[in-house]
């Protein structure tokens, strides 16, 4: 995946143009993370390039916003939990400190993880787990998006 979508990627799931899209929901995307060294990372970006922050949102769609969230967050919590018998938590956060758009990080978190950074932020992962090529998103992590898209749909047809 390379290309200027990265630099606009609400604007580029607008065009269609997002690569890392899993499904369109009512007030955003539902994308798979750039990296996967925890497999089902994903985020929710808000369907409005120029919003910053959740109370930029009117409240009814911040409400949506958050119930895109909940169902993302369920979502990877039902896939990576039928993929991996190891898997143990979904955290979710809205950080906004690097990137200028709203958008949740939704993290699966596994009982394989470091016994020092399991019960920690993910931030505290070395810095390299970022970069490392075996972890950058890729055709091997097919089977993985088809689990989170298809729980997504799933959910979404029974509200």
């Amino acid at each position: 995946m390379t290309g200027d979508w990265r630099m606009d990627r609400i604007g580029a799931a607008l065009r269609g143009e997002n690569p890392t899209v899993l499904r369109r929901l009512a007030t955003g995307f539902a994308v798979i993370g750039d990296v996967q060294f925890l497999p089902g990372y994903s985020v929710l970006l808000a369907d409005e390039p120029g919003v910053q922050r959740l109370s930029d949102l009117p409240r009814a769609k911040r409400l949506s916003f958050l119930s895109g969230m909940d169902q993302l967050g369920e979502a990877v919590e039902l896939a990576c939990r039928r993929l991996d018998p190891d898997f143990r938590r979904v955290n979710m956060e809205i950080l906004g400190n690097t990137d200028p758009f709203l958008h949740v990080h939704v993290w699966p978190r596994f009982e394989w993880e470091p016994a020092g950074l399991v019960g920690k932020p993910v931030w505290l992962y070395p810095r390299d787990r970022w970069s490392d090529e075996r972890f950058k998103l890729g055709p091997q992590h097919d089977g993985l998006r088809d689990a989170i898209g298809s729980e997504l749909d799933r959910l979404r047809s029974m509200a």
